[in-house]
């Protein structure tokens, strides 16, 4: 293994990234808070400041962010640049928000039902959401960023699997979309989505956090010392693949017993189609015909064997994420998704699944104890998260 040292210039342009990525963090920042984030000098902070806005990556505004003294402005991402139509796609729908080059929303935030059938009808319907902007905004340059559900190449921008897809075959998004409509097209996972907004847009976030999705199926990203992992294979975060009772049902990914299979909406959404039926008129839900919505709204009418089944689920959840603690000892686990309409009950089953884990010691000192909750942000914020795939590959790039 090469392990490279760090000269003059390494450190340079470290210094510049970790200043971008805090006004990119913080939307406005002044010298002096600066050089209190970072621990540099005001004049080492200067000089840094002073190239970056030579080198247009950083406006200066001569405004005050304090009423306390003279101070020399403040600094921001320059308001010029491309626009980004942050996207998160399924076959079923797409949810769409615009932003600026600062990351800040324009418009409204968009939800379209598109039921596509193919492949093709779902890069038409991406087309033409992309498209309507276009006419809003002529002349503007507008670039795509897509959360997509199931496992996403990042390296070439294919869709390899996508769950609730009638289709099995990959599907090349970026290069399609990209030579068609000449823009720049970022593609991940739409869990990656939540914890790039998670990382860029909740302050209380720490340095190694985990979020999971429970919804139609489970998944979930991890960031660890700052970074979204992903793999190698671009397989990480599978966790509603792996084995919660091997002797359990086929899972769609073709092994038996998955998490997915005992804890998402749609296992129990099945678990409900078998019992109405073996009860025929118990309810005044038809099997046949039953959504989430409706399993949803008779949870929240106090059916008890769908609060039974929730807990279930919360408790397979619990058990699983023991073992990830154990494993990773991530301390910080913000949950998204339809699921968490089953509310603090079902959240309290799964910490007390979780326990004592033998390195949660609770440092008074540090207060680094696991922090596992709903996450905070709206769901117009979610999708703005994918947008920062662009601001993260600026980062890398220098």
């Amino acid at each position: 293994m090469q392990i490279a040292g760090l000269n003059n210039q390494r450190v340079r342009q470290h210094n510049r990234r970790t200043i971008m990525a805090l006004i990119w963090r913080y939307k406005r920042l002044s010298k002096s808070q600066l050089a209190q984030h970072t621990g540099l000098s005001i004049p080492a902070v200067s000089k840094i400041l002073d190239e970056l806005v030579a080198d247009n990556k950083l406006a200066h505004s001569s405004e005050n962010l304090s009423t306390r003294g003279m101070n020399s402005g403040h600094y921001q991402i320059p308001d010029e640049g491309p626009l980004i139509l942050c996207m998160n796609v399924s076959p079923t729908s797409i949810e769409s928000q615009l932003i600026d080059g600062r990351m800040s929303p324009l418009g409204d935030f968009n939800w379209t039902d598109v039921n596509a059938r193919t492949p093709e009808a779902l890069l038409q319907a991406i087309e033409g959401l992309w498209q309507q902007q276009r006419k809003r905004w002529p002349g503007q340059r507008i670039n795509l960023a897509l959360g997509i559900h199931g496992q996403v190449d990042t390296a070439t921008g294919v869709s390899q699997i996508m769950p609730q897809a009638p289709w099995k075959k990959p599907i090349e998004i970026k290069y399609l979309l990209e030579e068609k409509l000449g823009i720049t097209v970022m593609v991940d996972n739409d869990c990656v989505m939540l914890a790039l907004a998670e990382k860029w847009q909740n302050p209380a976030n720490r340095d190694d956090f985990c979020v999971i999705n429970v919804d139609y199926g489970i998944g979930s990203s991890f960031v660890i010392n700052g970074q979204v992992y992903r793999g190698t294979l671009n397989g990480s975060g599978q966790i509603g693949h792996t084995i919660f009772d091997r002797d359990g049902v086929a899972c769609a990914c073709g092994r038996y017993g998955c998490l997915e299979t005992v804890a998402s909406l749609s296992a129990l959404k099945k678990q409900a189609r078998l019992w109405l039926k073996s009860q025929p008129g118990s309810l005044s839900l038809d099997p046949d015909t039953l959504t989430s919505l409706q399993l949803l709204d008779a949870w929240r009418q106090g059916d008890v064997n769908i609060q039974r089944w929730a807990d279930e689920a919360a408790n397979a959840i619990g058990l699983t994420l023991y073992n990830l603690l154990n494993v990773l000892n991530i301390n910080q686990i913000w949950f998204y998704g339809r699921s968490c309409t089953f509310g603090e009950r079902w959240l309290q089953t799964i910490n007390r699944q979780i326990g004592f884990t033998p390195f949660d010691q609770g440092d008074a000192v540090r207060n680094r104890q696991t922090e596992i909750a709903f996450g905070g942000l709206t769901r117009q914020q979610q999708i703005i998260g994918i947008g920062y795939l662009f601001v993260e590959d600026a980062l890398e790039a220098g």
